[in-house]
């Protein structure tokens, strides 16, 4: 973990105007191709989730800014970021959180957030540990394509972390297509860092092995 200074005056003033917002989170949904990926994940036999939430997670890590935190008006950098994604529980019809430490290695990823998903499915859970921000929250909605998405989040104070969510695949000209949501907080990621996120993304799925 570094802390990050802004040797630039208007990236400092970038990130003091939109970090002065009450609500600082940008979103973008675009679909993304993940023919390949599919392919490859059933050839395979891998566990849809877990193989899904290890790339969107490896696109992420590759990116500096989705790294970067805000604590006390500081920005931080983490050497890695790691998932939190939902997964249903024995308990009731609605989600747990699950907690991985990111791997990467997509074999010891899978295998760790198998032996997590199995105690969160009796012991469910709602709450981050104390103190830690490098997640990147992540959650599927696999029943709708949706064109658009809302998170709850707190609005004071506003949390840095990004979220990540991707919906009901479909077919689109030959091809079968993922939509894909990403929220950020702007005084962090701007636009050109969601671009490289989107890219990154689609590259993993193009070259999935």
């Amino acid at each position: 973990m570094k802390k990050i200074t802004f040797d630039n005056p208007h990236r400092k003033k970038h990130f003091d105007f939109f970090n002065g917002m009450n609500h600082p989170h940008f979103n973008i949904t675009a679909n993304v191709d993940i023919t390949r990926f599919l392919n490859i994940q059933r050839k395979k036999k891998l566990p849809l989730t877990y193989s899904l939430v290890h790339l969107l997670a490896t696109a992420a890590n590759e990116i500096p800014e989705f790294k970067w935190r805000i604590r006390n008006n500081e920005i931080i950098e983490h050497d890695l970021v790691h998932p939190s994604f939902t997964v249903p529980t024995d308990e009731t019809d609605v989600f747990s959180f699950c907690t991985v430490d990111f791997k990467s290695s997509r074999e010891d990823f899978i295998k760790l957030a198998e032996s997590i998903r199995i105690q969160m499915k009796s012991e469910p859970s709602m709450e981050d540990e104390l103190g830690r921000d490098d997640y990147l929250f992540m959650s599927a909605i696999p029943w709708i394509s949706f064109t658009s998405i809302q998170h709850a989040m707190h609005y004071h104070p506003h949390d840095s972390v990004p979220r990540i969510s991707w919906g009901k695949f479909f077919g689109q000209d030959k091809k079968t297509m993922m939509p894909l949501a990403v929220q950020a907080h702007h005084a962090l990621v701007d636009g050109q860092h969601m671009g490289s996120y989107f890219n990154n993304v689609q590259s993993l799925c193009d070259n999935y092995k």
